[in-house]
């Protein structure tokens, strides 16, 4: 991945206009899935989605060729999910709606690789419901940190150059998350295992 995203920086940077769309391609989703973790709501990742991608696209002539693509995206949708979780706080929390659940059965199914089994994916489906919804009741900045580094696999040292903060900044957020998460979700997942990741 990392030399094909050099390749395709390479390409943006000469001015090859189809690179643009490669790059659309090959990370919506990873984009939707980061902000929709963030701010629990479908429609605002979609919105946010849609953002960053224009910020890219303005800002492709002052790309730094030996810069990683994949963390430059991280830290642009991360500030577009605050951004957009600002211009909420004032208003309640939403829960998962019905659309939301589909959103999520969806992404259960499509990256199950293997056979269909209609009880696990149905069990997978609540389990998914419950840590979504545990992750809206910890702070924005504990959800972040942990999004990144247990949903995206980021290292400490990647989750702290993105937010542009020390990587003890990190740890404790990312343990306070844990601790929360652990303690919402223990009656539904005596088994799911939230490790803290290396440096």
């Amino acid at each position: 991945m990392a030399q094909n995203d050099q390749i395709l920086i390479d390409r943006l940077c000469s001015g090859d206009q189809t690179a643009f769309y490669d790059l659309v391609g090959r990370y919506k989703k990873k984009i939707y899935h980061l902000a929709y973790d963030i701010t629990g709501d479908h429609h605002e990742a979609e919105d946010i989605s849609q953002e960053v991608f224009m910020k890219v696209y303005r800002a492709l002539k002052t790309f730094r060729r030996d810069a990683k693509m994949s963390s430059w995206l991280h830290q642009i949708t991360v500030n577009a999910s605050i951004d957009s979780l600002r211009r909420k706080s004032a208003k309640p929390a939403k829960s998962m709606g019905k659309f939301d659940n589909v959103v999520a059965q969806e992404n259960i199914i499509a990256s199950s690789t293997q056979n269909y089994d209609p009880v696990q994916s149905t069990e997978s489906i609540q389990i998914q419901n419950r840590i979504s919804l545990a992750l809206q009741k910890i702070s924005p900045k504990e959800r972040i940190v942990f999004v990144l580094c247990h949903y995206n696999g980021l290292k400490l040292n990647e989750t702290a150059e993105i937010l542009n903060v020390t990587i003890g900044t990190v740890k404790s957020l990312l343990f306070r998350a844990i601790r929360k998460l652990r303690k919402e979700l223990s009656p539904f997942l005596n088994d799911y295992r939230m490790e803290i990741p290396h440096e």
